[in-house]
């Protein structure tokens, strides 16, 4: 088929042109995001976020340890931090929530989540549509990171604060992994593949710590604290 390449050439321009538009207004919808996220968290104090699956069924024992986090978080006067949806973070929410803790939802648009949890502050509840704009949000306003069992978006979050922390671009701060067994696998594959083939330093295994218990989640986070409590700010 014959096609004029005049034609072509005025396709290509106004198809542009538009991309171009698009582009300038999604910058503003960004800068949007970024300002209600900042508003929304910049009075919540010393945070912890709870990263986990949103498949987890209640009746799971990483739920339980979920919901007991929550509370031993509030209990502490730490405010509590989720992605906002079901599974895990509904957990953690919940518990803390349930004791009278700062619970707050960060959550994101997807087409097979419907709405953030119900274990969430009013005044703590935000939807965003951005990835990388909730997950700022997480860094910002963490002072500790609590890894659950979960898949494709809790290893992002994961390796994104282990990477901040390795390379500096926040204070150090606690990672926990919660669930020797679950996690073992991975530790590891680090220790047999990327410290054997010097892609990583022995250094980064002190970067986190791998737990079982709610407890020992607090105990990791009790040690940071006592340290640190006074001078904790936002992290960038």
């Amino acid at each position: 088929m014959n096609v004029d390449k005049r034609v072509i050439r005025k396709f290509e321009k106004k198809t542009w042109s538009e991309v171009k538009s698009k582009n300038s207004w999604q910058v503003f919808r960004i800068m949007a995001e970024f300002v209600e996220g900042f508003d929304v968290l910049t009075e919540i104090g010393p945070s912890v976020t709870v990263f986990g699956s949103a498949r987890t069924k209640t009746d799971d024992p990483f739920y339980h340890i979920a919901n007991e986090l929550g509370r031993l978080l509030a209990q502490e006067g730490l405010s509590v931090i989720t992605g906002g949806g079901p599974g895990i973070m509904e957990a953690t929410n919940k518990g803390a929530m349930e004791f009278g803790g700062a619970s707050a939802g960060v959550g994101v648009e997807l087409p097979f989540e419907a709405s953030n949890n119900a274990y969430i502050d009013p005044d703590k509840n935000i939807t965003f549509r951005y990835f990388f704009v909730r997950k700022l949000m997480f860094l910002k306003y963490s002072q500790a990171f609590v890894a659950f069992p979960g898949g494709l978006g809790t290893l992002d979050e994961l390796f994104e604060s282990l990477t901040l922390s390795q390379t500096g671009k926040t204070p150090k701060f606690p990672i926990l992994l919660v669930g020797r067994d679950y996690w073992s696998g991975l530790v590891d594959w680090l220790k047999n593949k990327a410290l054997a083939e010097a892609y990583i330093s022995e250094y980064d295994f002190e970067l986190f710590r791998v737990v079982d218990t709610a407890e020992e989640v607090m105990d990791s986070i009790n040690g940071f604290l006592a340290k640190y409590r006074k001078e904790m700010v936002p992290n960038f």
